[in-house]
């Protein structure tokens, strides 16, 4: 594998730094494809793998990436893209599917919209960025839409899968606030290559220890596993990626709600699920709030601020 000569750092775009509508639906497209992982895991992957599921997500999309950049990492990218591989991937990726094995679809979402609002707490002490008013409400309001919408009396709460959850929302929400606040050394592309290896590298002896290997796949399998690999993850994660660049940090975390949004339309139209009326409510307020929160952080707006 070739490496090119070190270059200089890319730094992260401010926020101010004229966002536009556009990179706002680039990044949306990447939560939105991971709406579709809980349909996946539940028609297509064997049942009971969440290391399995993670590492085949993301060693074999990172191996491609690496291969088609033909970058590694320089300098203090080296531990840089380890803290962050291990927060995207080796960590976040083996909480996420035991979380969605243990818990049903709807109180995972419920947790998963939280993580706007911690995102805008950890800005203002780590990236001196103060979310304003506006997109604090309208995370609240999307948190709530989210909860209306996947929600039910008969929610099954799994304390394991609840604190699987929790963990990943937390991890997710501080890997972002280090992207933004560290920039960017390379194309989103190899950022992502560089992360999904190191990720990888972990997971595979974890999962050959811990869970071993099934005796064999079926091809609904192997379909489950390269959609993850390729579509929700080897796709969609240099798009994310170069949302964090380009959006503050709150806006492009309020994309996350589209992945309930999504995730309940595919079990409407894949799994049969019906919807109530208060779950269509939580999904018009739902949508309303993150239609609401990327047209105000558009320049000349009320986006995010610097911290005197």
């Amino acid at each position: 594998m070739a490496i090119i000569a070190e270059r200089p750092v890319v730094p992260a775009e401010p926020a101010a730094a004229k966002p536009t509508l556009r990179d706002a639906g680039l990044a949306a497209l990447a939560p939105a494809s991971w709406g579709t992982v809980y349909v996946v895991t539940a028609t297509l992957l064997p049942p009971d793998r969440p290391l399995l599921a993670a590492a085949l997500r993301a060693l074999p999309a990172g191996l491609l990436l690496l291969a088609l950049t033909r970058r590694l990492p320089h300098g203090s990218w080296w531990w840089k893209t380890t803290v962050l591989g291990m927060l995207n991937f080796g960590a976040f990726l083996p909480l996420i599917f035991f979380a969605a094995y243990r818990l049903p679809g709807g109180v995972a979402a419920t947790l998963g919209a939280l993580q706007p609002l911690l995102v805008a707490l950890l800005a203002l002490p780590m990236l001196r960025v103060r979310t304003p008013a506006p997109i604090l409400l309208a995370a609240i309001a999307g948190a709530g839409g989210v909860a209306l919408l996947t929600l039910s009396s008969e929610a099954r709460l799994d304390p394991l899968g609840l604190a699987a959850m929790l963990a990943a929302v937390g991890l997710m929400a501080v890997s972002l606030i280090l992207t933004k606040k560290w920039g960017r050394p390379e194309h989103p592309l190899a950022m992502t290559g560089w992360q999904l290896t190191l990720g990888g590298i972990v997971l595979a002896p974890a999962t050959l220890l811990f869970e071993g290997l099934p005796s064999s796949l079926t091809t609904a399998n192997l379909i489950g596993y390269g959609y993850i690999g390729i579509v929700t993850t080897a796709l969609a994660y240099p798009l994310w990626f170069r949302g964090i660049d380009r959006l503050a940090p709150a806006s492009v975390s309020l994309l996350t709600l589209t992945n309930p949004l999504v995730a309940t339309a595919a079990g409407f139209l894949v799994l049969g699920q019906t919807l109530t009326g208060w779950q269509l409510t939580g999904f018009a307020v739902a949508l309303t709030a993150l239609t609401l929160s990327q047209t105000l952080a558009r320049p000349g707006r009320a986006g995010a601020r610097r911290a005197p």
